[in-house]
């Protein structure tokens, strides 16, 4: 099924027919944006590829490989999620001088900023430990005060009421 017709001299176009041009554009030019994602992932691979480098390198060649393309998009100022790996306040710590770089359209700042954010990632499990780590289980107040529960349970409960609980949960158990 066609759309209306519009007729602008001797070019009749239809509205339905002129779709596919206008998605190939969007989509081509979509695909020549970079991304601050983009751009985070490019950073990482520099420091594996060069861990002994300084931030201010990596920081320079994100300015020589991205300084010519268009700037990234301000509504798509994300990195990709390191929770398991350091608290979001620290893997984000970068995002706003990234986005004053995408305002001022200054690609110092947008390096800077990515290199704020590297730095905690790389910085933060070297120092305090990853956040998934199972020794540090700082989120299970059940483990942490599990001695201090039981010291509180024996003071409180009488002896009696104790060995008759403790039978209960070894009748229990058995």
């Amino acid at each position: 099924m066609k759309g209306p017709v519009f007729d602008r001299g001797s070019a009749r176009i239809s509205r339905f027919e002129s779709r596919p041009i206008c998605d190939n554009l969007c989509s081509s030019i979509m695909s020549e944006q970079t991304t601050v994602s983009d751009i985070f992932r490019r950073a990482l691979e520099m420091r594996k590829a060069d861990p002994s480098g300084s931030f201010k390198d990596v920081a320079k060649q994100i300015v020589s490989e991205f300084g010519g393309k268009r700037f990234p998009d301000a509504a798509y100022l994300t990195i990709p999620e390191y929770d398991n790996i350091v608290p979001e306040e620290d893997w984000t710590a970068g995002l706003p001088i990234v986005l004053r770089g995408i305002h001022n359209e200054d690609w110092n700042d947008i390096a800077h900023g990515i290199i704020i954010s590297l730095e905690q990632v790389e910085n933060y499990p070297i120092q305090s430990g990853r956040e998934d780590d199972p020794a540090k289980e700082w989120r299970n107040r059940g483990k942490r005060i599990a001695g201090e529960e039981e010291k509180v349970l024996e003071t409180w409960m009488p002896a009696d009421l104790m060995d008759m609980a403790k039978r209960s949960v070894n009748s229990r158990s058995n």
